[in-house]
């Protein structure tokens, strides 16, 4: 972006300002670009935040419901009658418990059983405050500084206080085999996007309204470079798994296990009718269960005129390979994989 826009960016996270952190959810801030998981960036819109999307991606990764070998249950027809944890933090949105719960919720609706054929135990987290030393950031409540992902679901499961849980990612991955738990659901193997579909999937890039109004050159800058990478991360599968691994700060073993060996293939974004879909249903369900209490036009939020003009000018971006599943998705098998 600086070559291109002679500016220079950085994420939050890099942030030494302890208030720009609670705006992970917000997005307010006018200057800012966010890709990442739907459900902030929804309930931020039904709270009237003038936001609009430019691209989607969808990138499958390790879901899991898992229970542990002496509960009994060994798939998902055996939860029925037995108790479920769903966290429950204290933020404006709990995007963990909606992640949660939709894989809960899609899972029993797989086998003609519903939420209401289980017994939800919620886990309640208790907040860390952010610490500052000298003034860095080294600590926070919630994300990449803060506590484990699971910590909650790990005590909960291990002490026996429910009988299964929602976990995903490298973290959600490196907790089933801690627990020595067994997975009872599988769920981005399944075939069905619509089972898959899930905060992360699929993951939107958003921007202030008020930034695509006053400098639209800025936007396509950031969506040109967006797409480059994508274009770039399909040809060099090694070197795009390396830099994840820098960027996250997971092993390369960890995110091939979690996110396939097809992953460089999912990074590209696009605005397609079957995401823009996927979008609309996920805010359907966020609606559903009254984590927002406001409904609103996902096709009204999708802003494709940035989209179409790097299309027209870089038209060789104009494409993108189709992710075969199968034994190379996300977390297919475990070999090779370190306990």
């Amino acid at each position: 972006m600086y070559q291109l826009a002679n500016i220079e960016m950085r994420s939050l996270f890099e942030s030494t300002n302890p208030t720009d952190i609670p705006q992970h959810f917000d997005i307010n801030q006018l200057n800012a670009f966010r890709q990442g998981g739907s459900a902030p960036v929804i309930w931020a819109k039904s709270k009237q935040q003038d936001t609009r999307v430019i691209g989607l991606t969808w990138t499958d990764e390790y879901q899991s419901l898992i229970a542990l070998p002496q509960s009994g249950i060994q798939q998902v027809k055996d939860l029925r009658g037995r108790r479920i944890g769903l966290p429950k933090h204290n933020v404006p949105l709990d995007h963990s418990r909606v992640a949660a719960l939709r894989g809960f919720s899609v899972m029993l609706e797989t086998e003609g059983l519903s939420l209401k054929d289980v017994e939800i135990i919620d886990l309640p987290d208790h907040e860390i405050p952010t610490q500052v030393r000298d003034g860095q950031i080294v600590s926070t409540g919630t994300g990449r500084r803060g506590r484990y992902s699971y910590s909650s679901e790990i005590h909960a499961i291990s002490h026996e206080l429910v009988d299964a849980v929602y976990v995903k990612d490298v973290r959600g991955a490196q907790a089933t085999h801690l627990l020595g738990a067994q997975v009872i659901a599988n769920i981005n193997q399944y075939p069905d996007p619509y089972v898959r579909l899930n905060n992360c999937t699929p993951r939107p890039l958003t921007i202030n309204s008020w930034l695509l109004e006053h400098y639209p050159h800025l936007v396509d800058c950031l969506l040109l470079q967006t797409h480059m990478a994508g274009a770039w991360a399909q040809d060099h599968p090694l070197e795009t798994l390396a830099l994840l691994s820098r960027e996250v700060g997971w092993s390369e073993n960890w995110i091939q296990y979690a996110y396939g060996n097809e992953v460089h293939q999912s990074l590209q974004l696009d605005l397609s009718a079957e995401n823009i879909k996927r979008l609309s249903l996920y805010k359907d369900f966020l609606l559903q269960h009254q984590f927002i209490t406001q409904d609103f036009s996902i096709a009204h939020w999708i802003d494709h005129e940035p989209m179409e003009r790097l299309l027209r000018k870089h038209k060789p971006f104009n494409r993108r390979k189709p992710l075969v599943l199968g034994s190379k998705t996300a977390g297919a098998n475990s070999k090779g994989l370190i306990h």
